[in-house]
């Protein structure tokens, strides 16, 4: 598995598509306690993107998957784990892609948009919703339920399903409860509000984490709101209604 080091963070990525007659690049950014094969690979947004003609990149973000462990709660800085994505696009010497992350990575997204614009050329927030700009969706609770002596002792149901989930992917607990406390900053209305490329925001209608995608479209200028029907926040990412939507509008933005 192919990584690079941003500052002393290693961080693993795939690269696939990359010998497709002129395939456009797209990163992918998961969402929290995943990895870029739970997020991507398994539920076959990989194949489809390239099945499409585009060369797909997606990364580990840090304190997940095979990337480095930190321990530190302001390690995980939305701002520092963007920086992170900026650094992949360089070591491959991509100069502008589209991307698209879900949840935790949806909110990365953003921040890559918001601060290095013209890297950027079309983003797809996906999981989350209003809750960029009005509060983070998940609770810090959770990293409560990572930091249990075991599954059992957990009673939040929430902190849970986040605690089966990681256990279910191998991550590494620790780690996980220092991102979830460190990783919890908004945009401002302003800040969505100058954002100016192409946006698609995408929420399962049964999403009680993410927030209004149609909220969040409004304050995005010409962004589109996609609805994932009958999909809660863990269903949503893998179903096909928002791989067609996301095609889509890939094919259609400038």
């Amino acid at each position: 598995m192919p990584s690079f080091k941003n500052g002393d963070v290693e961080i693993a990525y795939i690269d696939e598509g990359q010998d497709l007659p002129g395939a456009e690049p797209i990163l992918l950014i998961h969402g929290f306690a995943s990895t870029k094969e739970v997020n991507w690979v398994s539920t076959a947004w990989v194949t489809t993107l390239t099945r499409a003609g585009r060369r797909v990149i997606a990364l580990d973000n840090r304190g997940h998957g095979a990337s480095s462990k930190l321990y530190e709660p302001s390690a995980y800085h939305t701002e520092r784990m963007a920086e992170d994505a900026r650094a992949l696009l360089d070591h491959l010497k991509i100069e502008r892609a589209d991307v698209m992350g879900y949840s935790m990575g949806a909110r990365i997204t953003a921040y890559l948009t918001v601060t290095h614009p013209q890297r950027v050329r079309a983003a797809v927030l996906g999981g989350l919703g209003i809750r960029l700009v009005s509060g983070v969706g998940l609770p810090e609770s959770i990293a409560d339920a990572l930091e249990a002596p075991s599954l059992e002792a957990v009673t939040d149901p929430t902190g849970r399903v986040f605690r089966a989930f990681a256990q279910q992917t191998k991550s590494d607990l620790k780690a996980l409860a220092a991102c979830i406390r460190g990783s919890r900053q908004v945009l401002s209305r302003e800040q969505v509000a100058a954002i100016g490329i192409p946006v698609m925001v995408a929420v399962g209608t049964r999403d009680d984490v993410a927030g209004s995608a149609h909220e969040l479209a409004a304050l995005i200028p010409g962004a589109e709101a996609l609805d994932i029907p009958d999909r809660d926040h863990m269903l949503a990412v893998g179903d096909k209604a928002y791989k067609a939507g996301v095609l889509a509008f890939l094919d259609r933005r400038p």
